[in-house]
């Protein structure tokens, strides 16, 4: 794997220096035509050695960017429907949790390929979010109830060879020397409101501030700002017009990005919680989610919606709001982009696209700007 980029881009230097970089495509199997194989998620592991997609069709795939072919990759198999969210564990560059409309939430060990706990959360889960410190997961369900789930490393190994079984984890023959995580679901927390989309903050408990922030985005418009573990609302942004879907802080913790069925991207200032200014693609459409450059100074969002991404992703700089590249897509006029992900240490962006309808210009699927060669 390249080591991590050093020097920071310019805004001024972005067109050039990331338009000279490739972009790469990655063809599943499982895709068999247009509107066949949706990826609707993507995620990094903290090394950005890997990348998972999870896709509607329940295929769960990790993926070695620098090697584009299938027999590279590995195929995670157990879920029983579509896969709605996936995210690695901030501390751990091989656990890998999803979730999934079939009411699990499952936690796997990627080089063994193995399920090392599976979790019934009662409900179709589609939204998941782990904390920096890895011991804390928040699932949300379609019924807009928020399930902790507490994540807890023994000081000794227990080496089991079973199956995975609800609430508990094993190991496989391949991992036995590593000791296993338990994962516990805590109480369910129904929220009065529609939720989309949580996010922890960055902070790490300590013995003077043991609690967390959670943010969770609602269909009225707004985020609240809760202490986690209590689910106490703090304080609430009053962020959109219409619904908020989607949200992400920045890296360095500076502004926290909230994406809107309005077709616009907020960014709020995390010190005085103002919005500092907004963007909005060309191109239109609910932001389905939104995600941040390594160093914090770019952005951009995803629209799952027809014609989204048409004609480009658009990639905007953080502190001035000026659209400063649009990434040529190939999904033709009626493409959309469900998701996209920044590499969590260099300028490569990964993304998935959509080819449904006239006009489609092939089955969609995974993309990485960056890996196959440029100037970065």
């Amino acid at each position: 794997m390249a080591p991590p980029r050093r020097n920071l881009l310019a805004k001024e230097r972005f067109a050039f220096a990331f338009g000279g970089s490739k972009t790469q495509s990655y063809h599943d199997p499982a895709s068999r035509g247009p509107g066949s194989h949706t990826i609707r998620t993507l995620a990094w592991n903290p090394t950005g050695q890997l990348i998972a997609t999870g896709s509607a069709d329940r295929t769960l795939r990790i993926w070695n960017p620098e090697r584009a072919a299938v027999r590279y990759s590995t195929e995670l198999r157990g879920h029983t429907a579509g896969i709605e969210k996936v995210v690695f564990n901030p501390v751990r560059d091989s656990e890998l949790a999803s979730c999934s409309t079939d009411g699990t939430v499952r936690v796997w060990d990627v080089r063994s390929k193995a399920c090392v706990s599976r979790l019934d959360v009662g409900g179709e889960a589609f939204t998941l979010s782990w904390s920096a410190d890895g011991r804390e997961l928040v699932v949300g369900r379609k019924d807009d109830t928020l399930i902790p789930i507490s994540v807890r490393s023994p000081s000794s190994p227990n080496i089991t060879t079973d199956g995975a079984t609800n609430g508990t984890s094993s190991q496989s023959a391949n991992t036995r020397n590593t000791p296993a995580a338990s994962y516990t679901i805590l109480e369910s927390h129904p929220q009065s409101v529609q939720t989309n989309a949580t996010t922890f903050s960055h902070h790490i408990p300590s013995t003077s501030a043991p609690d967390l922030y959670l943010f969770a985005t609602t269909g009225e418009g707004s985020v609240k700002i809760m202490s986690y573990p209590s689910f106490d609302v703090l304080h609430t942004l009053h962020a959109h017009t219409s619904a908020c879907l989607s949200l992400a802080l920045a890296p360095t913790g500076r502004y926290l990005a909230i994406g809107g069925s309005d077709a616009l991207i907020s960014l709020w200032d995390t010190t005085d919680w103002i919005c500092k200014r907004t963007v909005s693609s060309n191109n239109g459409g609910a932001v389905r989610g939104v995600s941040w450059s390594f160093d914090g100074r770019f952005i951009c969002g995803a629209c799952d919606e027809a014609g989204c991404g048409g004609s480009g992703l658009e990639i905007f700089h953080a502190e001035s709001g000026e659209s400063v590249y649009t990434v040529p897509t190939t999904g033709g006029s009626n493409a959309g982009i469900p998701a996209v992900a920044w590499h969590p240490s260099r300028y490569w962006l990964a993304y998935s696209t959509t080819a449904d309808g006239p006009g489609s210009a092939g089955a969609g699927g995974l993309k990485i700007v960056g890996p196959a060669g440029g100037s970065l």
